[in-house]
């Protein structure tokens, strides 16, 4: 792994578990093992690192989440995948202490600094835009009922996975965690025609 690569992997780690504000750049050089000219060589500001830490936490996000989506046809069962690798391959993981450093870094910054959480929140958009497109499709193709609002569906579901990870990211609960994603399978199930 490259000293850039440490860099961002340090700051990933510190800005899950104590924030971005919080988070100086002397503790990412200390967690990194870089000096402060090896960090600035890469990144000139706090910001730039921010930013570097976001692609590759949506990088992360992507990787985790998506995987095995391709090789499904049902846009119902796209939604369900997506939600149990949510809770198996990237919220319970440790690659990330703190949770879903999206959720942190949006409620951390929303007051403090909304441009860096405007940032986050397209992550947020294009996961609702993702899950719509599905369930367009899906009530499209029939497999869902034809009455579903497809744009109030996804609001809920969202809010119900992103409330998911605030709960899990407070108590750690496996049992809540696997209780709440539970529900909002047996939710979409339930849409079915």
């Amino acid at each position: 792994m490259t000293l850039k690569d440490k860099i961002i992997h340090a700051s990933l780690r510190l800005f899950s578990t104590n924030g971005f504000m919080s988070t100086s750049i002397s503790d990412v050089m200390a967690a990194a093992g870089a000096s402060k000219g090896g960090l600035y060589n890469h990144f000139k500001s706090k910001d730039q690192l921010f930013y570097a830490a976001l692609s590759e936490a949506r990088h992360i996000w992507r990787e985790k989440n998506l995987d095995g989506l391709d090789d499904l046809d049902d846009p119902v069962e796209k939604v369900i995948h997506l939600f149990e690798n949510y809770q198996h391959r990237y919220l319970t993981a440790k690659d990330l202490p703190g949770g879903c450093i999206f959720v942190n870094l949006a409620v951390e910054l929303n007051d403090q600094r909304p441009d860096l959480a405007a940032e986050v929140n397209e992550g947020f958009v294009g996961l609702k835009t993702m899950v719509k497109r599905w369930l367009d499709a899906a009530r499209n193709d029939g497999r869902i009922k034809a009455s579903v609002e497809t744009q109030s569906v996804t609001d809920m579901i969202v809010s119900g996975l992103l409330g998911a990870c605030v709960m899990y990211t407070s108590d750690k609960s496996e049992e809540n965690l696997n209780a709440t994603i539970g529900t909002l399978v047996g939710y979409i199930d339930g849409l079915r025609a």
